[in-house]
């Protein structure tokens, strides 16, 4: 069909809007990287001759095969057009709320520079009142002594309970020092 007023012009049909399928690639790509991770780290566990059917590698490297399909099958669907726009969650969701993700991985970070020169109980402080804050907590106080509360129950609870030594600190060793028992 030509347009009035100029012969030879074909009046085309706009093309469809296409949904953004790039977030779905990523969860795919994702999701992929980390099946080859598990891969990897499965293909490192040492195995003994004693097992002659199924050794302690079985199960690491079906979870891997399931994660590389489950990533082939992501990023296929999203190079057809993606899925995540068809869903009523996405389209109703809000914006990124980049504040509580920088918190949060703000917390994970604090914890692992934390725990090794200063304990569980200081590096899980820290955490959990990074993480009370990317959820909206405004009160940093209350936040703080109800964590110093449970790290210390919790690394207690490993060591008295299970004899497990999860990283004893300054914190633990005073407060140790204050039931009188010994500090190793």
């Amino acid at each position: 069909m030509s347009a009035p007023g100029s012969p030879g012009r074909v009046l085309q049909a706009a093309p469809a809007p296409r949904p953004a399928i790039l977030p779905d690639l990523w969860v795919g790509l994702f999701v992929i990287a980390l099946g080859g991770l598990a891969l990897w780290q499965a293909a490192t566990i040492p195995t003994s001759p004693i097992y002659a059917q199924v050794g302690p590698k079985a199960v690491p490297f079906a979870i891997a095969a399931g994660l590389l399909l489950l990533g082939a099958g992501l990023t296929y669907a999203a190079l057809r057009g993606g899925w995540s726009h068809t869903l009523e969650e996405m389209a109703e969701a809000p914006p990124t709320n980049w504040r509580a993700i920088t918190l949060m991985l703000a917390g994970l970070l604090a914890n692992l520079v934390l725990i090794g020169p200063c304990g569980f109980s200081i590096a899980a402080s820290a955490q959990f009142v990074l993480v009370a804050a990317a959820f909206g907590s405004r009160h940093l106080l209350r936040d703080l002594g109800l964590a110093v509360v449970l790290t210390l129950l919790v690394w207690f609870g490993f060591v008295e309970g299970l004899g497990v030594n999860i990283g004893a600190g300054y914190l633990e060793n005073l407060v140790l020092m204050a039931l009188g028992q010994e500090i190793n």
